[in-house]
């Protein structure tokens, strides 16, 4: 068993499946993740035809096998808890049918978020709870818990039956978003099938250990992102919570959706803290910490890149991860020379 090293392909979404393939390809990178639904679309994975068709499975399947390439993850990361009609009830039917095809597929993961249900049951909009030190909030909470159990049990019987491992990013705004969040999500709904997908940087900007977190959730790590963060000098007055973000017009050109008629703000002039590129905010010894701790709980984890450094072209920045995590394998594996 071998840890393998590849990228998420949201980044590369104006190329063809053949084209993104020969670009991973060519950085020397094997695993591949591709959207399969959620906050944005999939254009690496034709959902519909793939579900209905047997032979369609095989001739999208064979595009990874004749480039020595595997599909190690489908990502439908969205809140499929939301109460907002627009949101919530879509992105849960995406964690579903992503099940379905990734057993289908033979995908072993698929990777979503835990989601963040309303303050209560006559909201309209997800609350999150950063600091509950209020009574209101413990009310908040002591709803939003059972909601998310009963969802997750759900799931998690969904995976079993497709033979499928649905892999929560602890991402902020959402109810899980940290060791001992997910820990509770386990104990309250006993799940087998649920784990964690392993995304560097939402530790990072909340200033968390990462290998410690690793070593902490053991073989709940089913996959992981290879994705960095800077901190900036906004940090000494804003602390990592920052919410100086701005809002996006609804004509602007490029704006990046997250659900209907909703889409990412824009970052702040002065940021407390910002997605880089792997290698930029990180170096290599860093990099070598974190992937021997996901060899110890996890040898045969696939580690995808995700590119969001606003700074650097998509080819820029994947190339400097893939070469930053390839330089980390070498020394974790031994082959460096």
């Amino acid at each position: 068993m071998a840890l393998q090293y590849g990228a998420y392909t949201a980044c590369l979404s104006d190329r063809s499946i053949p084209q993104m393939l020969d670009t991973l390809k060519g950085l020397g990178l094997t695993s591949v993740e591709v959207n399969s639904g959620g906050f944005i679309p999939a254009p690496h994975l034709p959902v519909d035809s793939l579900l209905a068709s047997e032979a369609a499975r095989a001739d999208y399947l064979a595009l990874y096998e004749d480039r020595g390439m595997t599909l190690t993850a489908l990502n439908c990361n969205g809140n499929p808890l939301s109460p907002n009609a627009s949101d919530g009830p879509k992105h849960a039917h995406d964690v579903r049918t992503s099940i379905e095809l990734a057993g289908l597929l033979g995908v072993k993961n698929v990777i979503t978020m835990s989601g963040l249900p309303g303050a209560d049951a006559a909201a309209t909009l997800p609350t999150w709870v950063v600091n509950a030190w209020h009574g209101q909030d413990q009310e908040i909470l002591a709803y939003q818990w059972p909601v998310a159990v009963r969802f997750w049990k759900e799931i998690d019987r969904v995976a079993r039956d497709n033979d499928v491992r649905v892999a929560l990013e602890l991402h902020p705004r959402n109810l899980v978003f940290n060791t001992t969040t997910f820990q509770r999500l386990i104990e309250e709904t006993g799940a087998t099938n649920i784990g964690v997908e392993m995304d560097t940087s939402h530790l990072m900007w909340q200033q968390m250990d990462v290998p410690t977190v690793i070593r902490a959730l053991g073989d709940r790590v089913y996959i992981a992102a290879a994705k960095d963060v800077a901190l900036f000098d906004g940090v000494r007055t804003k602390g990592v919570l920052d919410v100086d973000f701005v809002p996006v017009p609804a004509d602007a050109a490029g704006k990046v959706p997250v659900g209907y008629q909703h889409w990412c703000a824009q970052w702040p002039d002065d940021p407390a803290w910002r997605f880089v590129a792997v290698g930029v905010g990180h170096d290599v010894d860093y990099w070598v910490e974190v992937l021997t701790a996901l060899q110890e709980v996890n040898p045969d984890c696939a580690i995808n890149i995700e590119h969001e450094d606003a700074a650097m072209s998509t080819m820029e920045g994947l190339t400097l991860a893939a070469q930053t995590l390839l330089a980390a394998a070498a020394r974790v594996d031994g082959t460096d020379g």
